[in-house]
């Protein structure tokens, strides 16, 4: 469970956005979208292994 510190005073949508930005850094939702259909592992590090090659060519080409 989540638990905002709301200083007095503060305005809800302060902390709504407090909150949704908390709850984003859990990642809950992406967790969720993953469970919802069964991935291999070899498939899993198959992307992986891609969006590493495609991170490294950003950064060579920046350089």
């Amino acid at each position: 469970m989540l638990i905002i510190n709301v200083k007095e005073g503060e305005s809800i949508e302060r902390a709504l956005k407090k909150y949704k930005k908390k709850y984003d850094r859990t990642k809950v939702v992406r967790e969720l979208r993953s469970r919802q259909q069964f991935t291999k592992p070899s498939v899993e590090r198959r992307a992986e292994v891609i969006k590493a090659k495609y991170v490294q060519q950003l950064k060579q080409k920046e350089a």
